[in-house]
């Protein structure tokens, strides 16, 4: 780890969040006359999540492995999430609504530490990558808040048709960043997406716990990994985070 070269990150969880998601949902199906409430999607959401996951070919993306793309399986999950809620469906233009409506920056927040712990990364020299289970939307979406242009380079798996756990995933960012897996660390708040995806590529991964305690190959933030590099670059003992 003293000769890191590049720090690979999730993006949901780690860089970005949509706390409003539900009440955005809520929002756009009222206005296409269909009633519900935020605490009936967020129950639901996950659901349905799943079972679209279950869907997808194992190692491939679920957004290219649906009819229509990303698009295709927006719709399919607002379908499936209107059915298990017993509301109706509404027409094919709130599926258009909703996936324009997180596609704007207005719909997601950063993480505080975000910035800082990017700054502080690129300051020592390091390659940076966002790799996420996203789709198309992902690269204009971190240009709209002010993250693009503070990594290298951004893989959403829709690009390539891959999806974390799949090590080929990480393979593909680490070929374009030029960096060995040997030299790379990744950063994600999920233990098999992230963790396990990135080890088996043969980089070291940190898994993000937010507001967890911190233990070995655990951080509480991402500004925890930045000051843990640092150190160890320096030669000082790894924290309990990295």
């Amino acid at each position: 780890m003293n000769r890191l070269r590049a720090v690979t990150l999730d993006a949901t969880g780690t860089l970005i969040a949509c706390p409003s998601m539900p009440d955005i949902y809520v929002e756009v199906l009222a206005r296409h006359g269909v009633a519900t409430d935020a605490a009936s999607v967020r129950r639901v959401f996950p659901v349905v999540w799943k079972e679209l996951d279950c869907l997808t070919p194992a190692g491939r993306d679920r957004f290219t492995s649906f009819a229509g793309g990303a698009r295709g399986f927006w719709a399919r999950l607002l379908a499936r999430l209107c059915e298990l809620l017993e509301i109706g469906v509404p027409g094919p233009f709130a599926a258009a609504e909703l996936f324009h409506r997180f596609a704007s920056h207005d719909a997601w927040v950063v993480f505080p530490d975000a910035v800082p712990a990017l700054e502080a990364m690129r300051s020592m020299g390091l390659r940076l990558a966002v790799i996420s289970n996203f789709d198309e939307r992902l690269p204009d979406l971190l240009a709209g808040l002010d993250l693009a242009n503070r990594v290298d380079l951004v893989v959403p798996s829709s690009a390539v048709g891959l999806a974390k756990p799949n090590p080929r995933l990480f393979r593909h960012a680490l070929e374009r960043l030029d960096v060995d897996a040997a030299a790379a660390l990744h950063v994600g708040d999920h233990p098999l997406e992230d963790v396990e995806g990135a080890q088996a590529a043969g980089m070291e991964a940190v898994l993000l716990e937010r507001g967890g305690v911190g233990a070995t190959g655990v951080a509480r933030d991402l500004l925890e990994v930045a000051r843990s590099i640092e150190r160890r670059a320096a030669g000082g003992p790894r924290s309990a985070g990295v």
